[in-house]
């Protein structure tokens, strides 16, 4: 047993009257200690769940934060442009098509490199994952080294860290929320996790608003510079349709967030979300949005896509952003860069 760990359990696992948060610096060693399994697996369990109940603050995530960039993966720089990092639920999607590939395909034909990261079907949720979507459009990454992204980073624009083999320390922490039938804060930390070295864009996708608040308070400890908050679909970074779209931008001012209100009607892109009924209608779907069919889903693209296109800085109004995003669909550049991710990925450079 983990005497020391056993002391910061206590601190937030003594009740509602009682515990006490931890300092960046202990929340960092905790994370550290469940990482290399330096707790023993009572303690990762109950720490958990103690964590979640009391839940976690801006200055733990911080701590968890600085945990994961010394034992986690991350890839190098390509260059001084900012990455998107469009982070997603882990636990994955069951009511709503994900939105966020064909948007990165877009980005990528537009010259804005992006990266995710994700696992396979994980608990609580046991949606659909990203990977496996990614997989269905003939883009394995679950079978690339760290190093071998890394080349296709390099030569695409696109990279994807997934965790069973690129971050094993993490992934054996899985088992744990299907134990405890709870999302631990580590589900939290995924959402604002950035696993590249270089200058990035952190796009924070949450349901609820305490949510936005912590990965703010975690950015700001961290100095991390630029990020955008999306009250998404599914707790992902893709704009709703429906209602209106809540967004938060980061500013010069450390505590400052700027507040958007985007009314999707206003900019003709209003209407339905498209349901997720199962992974192989999905990427049949994505398909045809990428050969410039019309469909609802291509207008929930658009309105999403655009959205990033104007936040990357490729065109003064979000207006002439969708119109551009469907100029990169229509023309075949975003197809261009789908098949230049399945030639990268399908021939990889040798490990």
């Amino acid at each position: 047993m983990s005497h020391a760990f056993r002391t910061l359990l206590r601190k937030v696992g003594s009740g509602p009257h009682t515990s006490q948060d931890l300092t960046r610096e202990e929340s960092a060693a905790a994370t550290r200690m469940m990482l290399l399994q330096e707790a023993t697996p009572a303690q990762i369990g109950a720490f958990m769940i103690a964590h979640r109940i009391k839940r976690p603050t801006g200055t733990e995530l911080a701590g968890m934060l600085d945990a994961y960039d010394e034992l986690g993966p991350k890839l190098q720089s390509i260059g001084d442009r900012p990455v998107f990092i469009l982070n997603a639920p882990y636990d994955g999607r069951d009511r709503t098509l994900p939105l966020s590939l064909v948007t990165a395909l877009i980005l990528l034909a537009a010259d804005l490199p992006v990266i995710q990261h994700g696992g396979d079907i994980m608990p609580t949720k046991e949606g659909v994952p990203l990977v496996t979507l990614w997989a269905g459009l003939g883009v394995d990454w679950s079978r690339l080294s760290l190093s071998q992204v890394q080349d296709v980073l390099e030569r695409t624009g696109m990279g994807f860290v997934y965790m069973p083999a690129h971050f094993p320390l993490a992934q054996a922490l899985v088992e744990y929320r299907d134990q405890i039938g709870k999302r631990p804060p580590f589900a939290t930390l995924e959402l604002i996790w950035s696993p590249y070295a270089g200058q990035s864009h952190v796009v924070v996708g949450f349901v609820h608003p305490p949510t936005e608040g912590m990965a703010q308070a975690a950015f700001v400890l961290r100095n991390t510079p630029l990020y955008t908050t999306v009250k998404g679909l599914e707790g992902s970074c893709d704009l709703p349709r429906e209602r209106t779209a809540i967004l938060g931008f980061s500013t010069p001012l450390p505590d400052s967030l700027e507040r958007l209100h985007l009314h999707p009607y206003d900019y003709g892109m209003g209407g339905k979300n498209v349901p997720l009924t199962s992974p192989a209608a999905a990427v049949e779907a994505m398909l045809q949005v990428l050969q410039g069919k019309p469909s609802e889903l291509r207008e929930s693209v658009l309105w999403n896509a655009g959205f990033y296109l104007w936040r990357g800085g490729k065109a003064e109004t979000l207006t002439e952003a969708i119109a551009l995003a469907g100029q990169l669909l229509d023309q075949g550049s975003a197809w261009q860069a789908l098949t230049r991710l399945r030639q990268a990925t399908s021939a990889p450079c040798p490990v």
